[in-house]
């Protein structure tokens, strides 16, 4: 009976690493902007991405933290937000859902009546892994 225990623990404890088909890097896409004219200033951009993080490590509960960026391409200005942290600490647990990002009031820096813009995203998790980067559609902010 013992050797049938021997035998099996060191298996068992073999198969308990870290899974290595489980890709560390979250990936997002880019779902929609709207709305697709903004007043400027005054209406709210909403931005919608999905994630996906096979080991589950994206968010954060340090409200010092910044994990997911924004870039505005016409000028290069960096919005930081914080995602929250989205599963416990030391769980590979696969998640994926939909991030909306709110952008207040964005005005027109090419001195016309109106302006089309960009915004380039991605995200980094608790370990440091950056996601692709995406660019949105365009939208038009006017006067």
């Amino acid at each position: 009976m013992k050797k049938i225990i021997y035998l099996i623990l060191p298996l068992f404890l073999f198969s308990c690493g870290k899974d290595s088909s489980i890709n560390p890097v979250p990936v997002i896409e880019f779902i929609s902007i709207s709305p697709a004219i903004a007043q400027e200033y005054t209406d709210e951009i909403t931005i919608v991405i999905k994630y996906t993080d096979e080991d589950g490590d994206l968010g954060e509960n340090n409200p010092d933290v910044t994990n997911l960026f924004v870039k505005d391409i016409r000028n290069g200005i960096e919005y930081e937000y914080r995602i929250p942290q989205l599963s416990p600490n030391e769980n590979e647990i696969f998640i994926t859902g939909n991030f909306n990002i709110l952008i207040n009031g964005s005005g027109i820096t090419n001195g016309n009546s109106f302006e089309k813009v960009s915004y380039e995203i991605f995200v980094e998790d608790r370990n440091g892994n950056q996601s692709n980067t995406i660019t949105t559609s365009e939208i038009t902010i006017q006067q």
